[in-house]
């Protein structure tokens, strides 16, 4: 297996500020390697570096792989506004888009006369054969084929890029980047954006992509389908861990069980060490000062001399022991601030807070959603899934009086208090610093108030930073801490997790589960989905609208059970009810018989159990037969 880049002791600053250090990786051909870390640790600056787009501050980079053989798909990019979405797929690969650019150059120029078209003619025939030897033909038609395989359809092509939503532009990007193919491919938060079925998709392309992978992403189910190593970005350098994310966990489990099992032995170790030193120096000065006093006989003066030199010596050596312990020593693990977050309500004993009555909602005679019909009790938490575009924040909008239904009907219980989280993070006070928007609330002190934000992560003067002025995981955090001081007992969470690290995610996913008001939520992080609804509302374009009661992982074994049976559902309970028909005939003929002497039974089977319940029988055995 080649190796297509080593870095070696890779250190970068930030505005004076170590950023991270000591950073060696090595990427082999056929890797596909996800790089973790918290929100700020580096990890798009890294990439950059590898890919030769920033300098780092010390350290190397050997690339043994050609950097034009690279591709990078970054997080944010300075498109021209009169680019459509097809141009901007073609940007990607410059060489063969300068020459496509160059053939339509000289195809306009043919058109005229004169000498300037006779040089163009001349020009074109060589130009169209090297387009032609290097596969511009058949890149463009890959290009065309992924922009539809992976949800951007004909008519979306000569839209200006820079209309398209971060979904279509995410998309557009993606499918320029396959369709290049690149032996060393780079993705900065590639999932970003994407619906369930372009996840699918995406995901069956890199599992089988052929060559090397280095991605950052903050979804885990991508990471666990993807990745074949997790390299861990710290401030003190990178770790290589094999297998995806849930391995990358078994990993960290164990690794905080062994240190924390060697940090106690060591400490067992010190306090032993440190009372054989107490006891030596005790008894050295004992010796010593008996040796002193000693002046009866030499004999005896020198006894205690030696002893006390004796004990002297094991002192010194214990003394080393110390030292080399305390060189080896591992230290108490040390473990980076995490948010401390808990959502309550305040009790509301109400059993439905909200239902859609048979709800639409259309825009411009478009209809987006269509007889949406349920409840939602306490204790339920229902997540809306969809392809971008289904309308799953507009139900959202509707289920907090944003919106009216164009028929039907949304009740909220007029007791219901709603915490509402929009992914747009809109309605945070953006001229105010973080400690004021606390201070305005009624009791409140500053060490409370300081307090609080420390457990939400905004550490000391991080308190007085003016709201706007927040990255887009700031505001997240402090648009949850409107949510924890709400109360709110119905709570509707649009995309709450989008810009928070891996970290944050779970602690808010905990506190999600142990909440004990309703969750109404979108989310296209398949691990939240996955631990906090219990039931599912499906959304499709045109206004589709079907609900499952229960869980997404047992939503996923219902498909999978009626892709093995057609039938699925219903056929299960068909088959129930006749197994259940066929017990309650067979129970009645039991107490039947019961009740007719031993001696009677048979002659009187036939009047008591008649021909129509013995049809019926054989007619379910032989249903049930058929249907095994």
């Amino acid at each position: 297996m080649r190796t297509w880049m080593i870095a070696k002791q890779l250190e970068k600053e930030w505005n004076g500020q170590p950023l991270f250090e000591k950073v060696n990786l090595e990427v082999a051909e056929g890797e596909r390697l996800a790089l973790f870390g918290r929100n700020g640790c580096g990890k798009t600056t890294l990439l950059r570096i590898l890919a030769g787009m920033e300098e780092a501050t010390g350290g190397s980079v050997e690339r043994i792989l050609p950097i034009e053989e690279w591709g990078m798909m970054k997080q944010h990019e300075d498109v021209p506004e009169e680019t459509t979405a097809l141009e901007r797929a073609y940007l990607e690969n410059d060489h063969l888009h300068a020459l496509k650019m160059k053939l339509e150059r000289l195809a306009r120029e043919m058109s005229g006369s004169g000498h300037p078209a006779e040089q163009a003619l001349e020009a074109y025939g060589p130009t169209l054969e090297e387009y032609e030897s290097q596969g511009g033909f058949h890149w463009e038609n890959e290009v065309e084929k992924q922009l539809q395989r992976i949800g951007m359809p004909k008519e979306s092509w000569n839209l200006p890029y820079a209309s398209l939503s971060g979904g279509q532009k995410t998309r557009v990007r993606l499918a320029a980047l396959l369709a290049k193919s690149p032996k060393l491919l780079i993705l900065d938060e590639p999932t970003n954006h994407l619906d369930e079925e372009s996840l699918h998709w995406l995901e069956e392309q890199l599992r089988h992509y052929a060559g090397t992978l280095l991605f950052v992403s903050h979804d885990r189910q991508f990471i666990d389908e993807v990745a074949t190593a997790v390299c861990e970005l710290n401030p003190d350098g990178i770790v290589k861990y094999r297998g995806g994310y849930t391995d990358y966990q078994g990993h960290k489990e164990r690794e905080l069980r062994e240190h924390e099992a060697l940090h106690k032995k060591q400490e067992q170790q010190r306090k032993a060490l440190e009372e054989s030193i107490r006891n030596y120096q005790q008894w050295f000065l004992q010796a010593h000062n008996s040796a002193t006093h000693q002046s009866e006989v030499k004999i005896t003066q020198s006894y205690y001399k030696a002893k006390a030199k004796k004990n002297i010596s094991r002192y010194h050596a214990k003394q080393k022991q110390l030292e080399r312990l305390d060189a080896e020593s591992v230290g108490s693990v040390r473990q980076a601030p995490k948010l401390n977050m808990t959502l309550e309500d305040e009790g509301f004993e109400a059993r439905t807070l909200l239902r859609f009555e048979h709800a639409d909602f259309a825009y411009d005679g478009q209809h987006i959603l269509e007889n949406v019909h349920f409840k939602l009790d306490r204790g339920d938490r229902l997540a809306v899934r969809g392809p971008n575009g289904s309308g799953k924040t507009t139900l959202l909008r509707l289920a907090t009086g944003k919106l009216e239904p164009t028929r039907g009907e949304v009740r909220l219980h007029p007791g219901v208090k709603i915490g509402y989280f929009s992914q747009e993070l809109e309605g945070l006070p953006a001229d105010q610093s973080l400690l004021d928007s606390l201070l305005e609330l009624p009791n409140m002190t500053q060490t409370e108030a300081r307090t609080i934000l420390g457990c939400f992560l905004f550490p000391r003067e991080d308190v007085f930073k003016r709201i706007g002025d927040l990255s887009m995981g700031e505001k997240c955090r402090a648009a949850f801490i409107r949510l924890y001081f709400g109360g709110a007992n119905l709570l509707v969470l649009d995309e709450p997790n989008n810009y928070l690290d891996i970290d944050t995610r779970e602690v808010m996913e905990a506190a999600l589960m142990r909440y004990q008001g309703a969750l109404l939520l979108v989310s296209h992080d398949r691990m939240l989905v996955r631990k906090a609804a219990n039931r599912i509302a499906e959304l499709q374009p045109e206004g589709g609208f079907s609900l499952f009661e229960g869980s997404l992982e047992e939503q996923e074994e219902d498909a999978k059970l009626r892709e093995k049976n057609p039938g699925g559902r219903e056929e299960n309970e068909r088959r129930l009810m006749l197994e259940l028909r066929l017990a309650e005939l067979l129970r009645g003929e039991a107490e039947n018989r019961t009740a007719v002497g031993a001696k009677d039974r048979k002659n009187s089977f036939s009047e008591i159990f008649s021909n129509n319940k013995i049809k019926e029988i054989r007619k379910l055995k032989r249903e049930l037969e058929e249907n095994s």
